[in-house]
């Protein structure tokens, strides 16, 4: 579209959060910015449910969650759908560089979620990426390499 909003290829969203106040402002964020926030879970039980039930367009999830499993776990399911995620923590194992798109590291604000939203959307319709926003990494799987903010 001319002059307009780009159409965004990230547009329903499930959370995986362990952390209520984190999961809660994240939640009311993406809805206020126009994304459909499809569930938010706290754990790899609900998360599967999610993903084989819904039609989403990406993940985010923290790598530490309530009971048994944790993101790469949720990784592996959202994979196994053709469902994209985004590691949302504060320390991310470099096993999960193998299975999400990439890495937002915590504290981050909602202005740092929106642009690291942004970023993946750019990329997922395949315009230039230029510099990452503060906090992002992206993971390249062509190479292995780490892209970093």
């Amino acid at each position: 579209m001319l002059f307009g909003k780009r159409e965004r290829t990230i547009r329903r969203i499930v959370i995986v959060e362990d952390e209520p106040l984190v999961a809660f402002d994240s939640e009311h964020f993406l809805n206020e910015a126009g994304y459909e926030v499809v569930a938010t879970v706290d754990n790899l039980a609900d998360a599967v449910r999610v993903i084989e039930e819904e039609l989403l367009d990406l993940v985010l999830s923290d790598i530490t969650l309530r009971g048994e499993g944790d993101g790469t776990d949720v990784a592996r399911v959202a994979a196994a759908r053709g469902v994209a995620v985004l590691f949302v923590t504060g320390d991310c194992p470099p096993e999960a560089q193998s299975l999400g798109l990439g890495w937002l590291a915590k504290p981050y604000s909602d202005k740092m979620l929106k642009a690291a939203l942004d970023t993946l959307d750019s990329l997922r319709a395949g315009r230039k990426i230029g510099k990452l926003p503060a906090g992002l990494s992206l993971f390249r799987a062509d190479d292995g390499a780490v892209q970093k903010s």
